[in-house]
C-alpha cells in the first residue's frame, strides 16, 4: 500500500512541477519575446505592419497551443521512467522541446519570416532552458 501512495504522489508532484515549469517558460518567452518583437517591429516600414502582426498572432496561437507541450511532455516522460536525475539532461531537453517550436512552424511555407531570425530561436531556447531547470529542481533531480 505504501508504494502505492509513493507513486500516486509522485505522478501528482510530476504534474504539478511540470505546470510549474511551463509557467516558468511561458514567462522567459513572454518577457524575452516581447523584447525581441519591439527590436523586430521598430524596422518594419507601414506597409508590411498589418501582415506581420497577423503572421505573429498565428505564431503565438501556435506557441500557445497544446501541441506545443508535446516536445517538453516526451522529455519528462523519458526522464522519469529511465529515471535520468542530471540537470543537465532537463535543461537542453527544455531547450530542444522548444527549439522545436520554431522548427514546425517553418513546415508550413507560407510561415512567419522573422522565426528565421536567430534571436527568436535564442528566445525559445532560453525559455526551454528556464523550464527544465524548473523541472529538475523540483521533481527532475529526484525521479
Amino acid at each position: 500500500m505504501g508504494t502505492v501512495l509513493r507513486t500516486i504522489g509522485r505522478l501528482l508532484w510530476v504534474g504539478i512541477a511540470f505546470l510549474l515549469s511551463m509557467l516558468a517558460s511561458m514567462i522567459v518567452l513572454t518577457t524575452l519575446g516581447l523584447e525581441t518583437l519591439t527590436h523586430a517591429i521598430s524596422n518594419i516600414d507601414d506597409a508590411d505592419l498589418m501582415f506581420d502582426a497577423y503572421d505573429f498572432f498565428w505564431t503565438g496561437t501556435l506557441v500557445l497551443s497544446g501541441a506545443t507541450l508535446i516536445p517538453a511532455l516526451l522529455i519528462v516522460i523519458v526522464g522519469e521512467v529511465g529515471r535520468i536525475r542530471s540537470w543537465l539532461y532537463y535543461m537542453i531537453g527544455g531547450g530542444v522541446a522548444l527549439v522545436v517550436i520554431p522548427l514546425l512552424a517553418r513546415i508550413d511555407p507560407t510561415a512567419i519570416h522573422q522565426l528565421a531570425l536567430p534571436s527568436i530561436w535564442q528566445v525559445f531556447a532560453t525559455a526551454g532552458f528556464a523550464g527544465g531547470i524548473v523541472y529538475w529542481l523540483l521533481a527532475g533531480r529526484n525521479a
